[in-house]
């Protein structure tokens, strides 16, 4: 078990310790971080630290570490972990899709350690956002009762051209250099090609989102795209929900078209218990020091009053 310090001069605000535990008969690997000096029972609300691939447990840049301390620092229990065939865990990875086993063990192991909690969050960035919402859609947990949702993932080749459309090729049409370059023959065929290819994807028919539409060929419906699982999962959810949005991140500017256009996701931004934050200068995993402090403070003054607790079973 390590400590750490809080204030210069303060008594140590956190404690981690090493966990292993059971996925389908493949060990897990985890770290919890736990308010320093607490009996774990009287701890009240965790988190589970959602991995995106490829990463495990520590996060670009050492976010997920700063995270679980300071939340642990702030009372709250976090376990972040490897999933399957990352970081020091056994198997193979299954992919952001597959990985509600992973996080029902995650679930679990948190709740054998502090078996007071009245309160889950799950926390995900990219496609450990996308994982937090289909791990609901396959297990409707109520022992969940809040999601902290960082730039999610529901990336399809519509989306991604959509977005490339509206965030970088209409600011170059706007742009008198790009003019100067096409009269003088300085933007190239390919180039060119590049916009209308673009074009065609952001305009053609079909979400890129997959299924859920009839096949007509008589043999009824196609299965739900995962982007469809995360917005029946966002539908179904009761509990609090913060979405934090990089702002010159083309996953997330993407995320935010997608809500914004798709049927299935229509309105679930403006339900009520949703909180989105946007961090105007933050890239896509919240690198700098004001964006990663930015990010720290809007997760953990989310813990301490926006979300519910859980209904008893």
């Amino acid at each position: 078990m390590s400590a750490g310090a809080g204030l210069a001069g303060a008594a140590p605000a956190w404690e981690e310790r090493a966990l292993a535990f059971d996925c389908r008969g493949q060990q897990l690997i985890g770290v919890l971080a736990v308010p320093a000096g607490a009996a774990t029972a009287a701890v009240d609300t965790g988190v589970v630290i959602v991995t995106g691939g490829p990463q495990y447990r520590a996060g670009a840049h050492r976010v997920f570490v700063r995270l679980a301390r300071a939340l642990a620092g702030a009372g709250v229990a976090a376990l972040r972990f490897d999933l399957r065939g990352m970081g020091d865990s056994e198997g193979d990875f299954p992919g952001f899709e597959h990985v509600a086993p992973d996080v029902a063990a995650a679930v679990d192991a948190l709740q054998a350690q502090c078996p007071g909690l009245r309160r889950v969050l799950l926390w995900g960035l990219c496609d450990g956002a996308s994982a937090a919402l289909l791990y609901l859609h396959a297990t409707r947990d109520a022992r969940v009762r809040g999601l902290c949702l960082l730039n999610p993932w529901v990336r399809s080749a519509q989306s991604l051209a959509r977005a490339h459309v509206k965030h970088y090729y209409l600011q170059r049409l706007l742009q008198g250099e790009f003019w100067r370059k096409l009269l003088r023959g300085g933007v190239g065929l390919a180039a060119l090609g590049d916009l209308a290819g673009n074009l065609r994807g952001a305009l053609g028919r079909g979400s890129g989102s997959g299924g859920g539409s009839a096949r007509g060929d008589g043999r009824g419906a196609a299965p739900a795209s995962y982007q469809q699982r995360m917005a029946q999962a966002w539908r179904g959810f009761d509990g609090e929900v913060l979405l934090l949005i990089a702002g010159q991140d083309l996953t997330g500017r993407e995320f935010l078209e997608h809500a914004a256009a798709d049927a299935h996701w229509r309105g679930l931004l403006q339900r009520p218990g949703v909180r989105r934050e946007d961090c105007a200068g933050a890239d896509h995993t919240f690198s700098s020091e004001p964006a990663c402090a930015w990010l720290l403070q809007r997760t953990l003054a989310w813990v301490r009053h926006g979300h519910a607790p859980l209904t008893s079973a």
